[in-house]
């Protein structure tokens, strides 16, 4: 249970009491008549077969507020997109399933990608895009979540509570950023929130000096979290990263976008579990290695947009800052875990910050060699201004292989 203390400059809605979920459902189910509600769930096709999604369904289907669900499907072939039409079928709110790797989507985004406005790599930024351009075009919601779709410990009240503030119409936020404890199985969690973030963004402060975009990241409990809700109006000129920067870019453009008494973060969870990533030491191109560099590439530019400027001695300067910070908060982790009865591989967790320190500079090499690279996914206002009926298009694509497939 949380506490109502009130860190940074970002508003904390606690979990002080265990409120009954058909309690939240039923004053979300009062607030869908002013602002109606929806939800978007990124997907993989091989989580429509592994433990979590299905699980995930059964307790959507039970949630009695939500006007709309769209699903992003991503590395399914046509038959596998039959079946996740089959798989998502019985949810009772009205649903529709983008086929990312179909040949209506694809066509739409070779057309963007001819003017230069497609997303330029795979993976869940480009599909999170996608769903939010539908969202618009759909006009079905006015308050939208987002999460994942791997969470093994999910209960719909993780939705209630996230959705929650953006959705009360005595609210004024425009973005929640949902928060929960990384602990299951006896052991503690969120490597790379605990052993990179907090600890690189302390080390910035350290080497750049007091910025109020670094209190603002460092106010947010869980910064990695895939689980957030926001006003249908946030989609219309948000710019975000299509790699493992996604939720690093997200809240740095609400930051740039809206006051800070327009944000919050909420606890939504009291346990929560998840699919977890190799570290891949020898592999920066994929796993932890991978999603280190890409979140170390996305503070970078965000702090570059706010005129920071980056040489090779600053990042040498900074991964020195970082490690030492870094290993401090191991100790501090340890005798968390002592205390509380869990376990924690000190050995592992050095090798993690040993990783991360040197994915700092790769980061940082990278940032300094290309400094023309477009790091950011255009926003959905400037793909609208050079094809006026690009939304249109993307419904009516949904709608066709929903209606074709569905049919088969």
């Amino acid at each position: 249970m949380g506490d109502f203390y009130q860190n940074g400059i970002i508003t904390t809605l606690h979990k002080l009491s265990d409120r009954p979920v058909e309690e939240l459902e039923s004053e979300l189910l009062g607030f869908s008549k002013v602002r109606p509600m929806g939800l978007i769930l990124p997907s993989l096709y091989s989580e429509l077969e592994g433990q979590a999604l299905p699980a995930i369904l059964d307790e959507l289907v039970k949630v009695p507020y939500l006007s709309e669900i769209v699903i992003g499907l991503d590395r399914a072939d046509k038959q596998q997109y039959r079946q996740a039409l089959g798989f998502f079928s019985r949810l009772p709110q009205r649903h529709r399933v983008l086929w990312n790797d179909g040949p209506r989507l694809q066509a739409l985004d070779k057309q963007l990608q001819d003017l230069d406005l497609a997303p330029r790599e795979l993976g869940k930024g480009r599909n999170v895009w996608y769903c939010m351009g539908y969202i618009l075009a759909s006009a079905h919601t006015e308050s939208v979540a987002l999460h994942d779709c791997d969470i093994l410990t999910y209960d719909r009240s993780l939705l209630a509570r996230l959705i929650y503030p953006v959705a009360n119409p005595r609210f004024n936020y425009e973005f929640c950023k949902g928060y929960y404890s990384r602990v299951a199985d006896g052991k503690i969690n969120g490597r790379v929130s605990r052993l990179l973030v907090t600890p690189l963004l302390r080390a910035l402060m350290k080497t750049l000096g007091d910025m109020e975009y670094l209190d603002y990241m460092d106010s947010f409990r869980y910064p990695l979290a895939g689980e957030f809700s926001f006003r249908r109006d946030v989609l219309n000129d948000i710019l975000i990263p299509s790699d493992w920067g996604l939720e690093i870019g997200v809240l740095s453009e609400m930051y740039r976008n809206y006051a800070n008494n327009r944000l919050c973060q909420a606890d939504i969870a009291d346990v929560y579990d998840h699919k977890h990533q190799e570290l891949s030491p020898e592999d920066e191109s994929g796993g932890l290695s991978k999603m280190s560099i890409d979140i170390a590439k996305a503070l970078f530019r965000k702090l570059a947009t706010r005129g920071v400027t980056f040489n090779t001695e600053t990042f040498r300067s900074l991964k020195a800052t970082y490690y030492r910070i870094a290993l401090d908060f191991v100790e501090t982790y340890h005798n968390d875990a002592v205390m509380n009865g869990l376990t924690l591989d000190i050995h592992g967790e050095e090798k993690a910050v040993e990783l991360f320190a040197e994915n700092i500079m790769k980061a940082g090499e990278a940032f300094l060699d290309r400094p023309m690279e477009r790091p950011f996914i255009p926003s959905w206002n400037r793909v609208i201004s050079a094809v006026p009926d690009i939304l249109p298009q993307l419904l009516e694509a949904v709608e066709a292989d929903q209606a074709e497939f569905s049919a088969a």
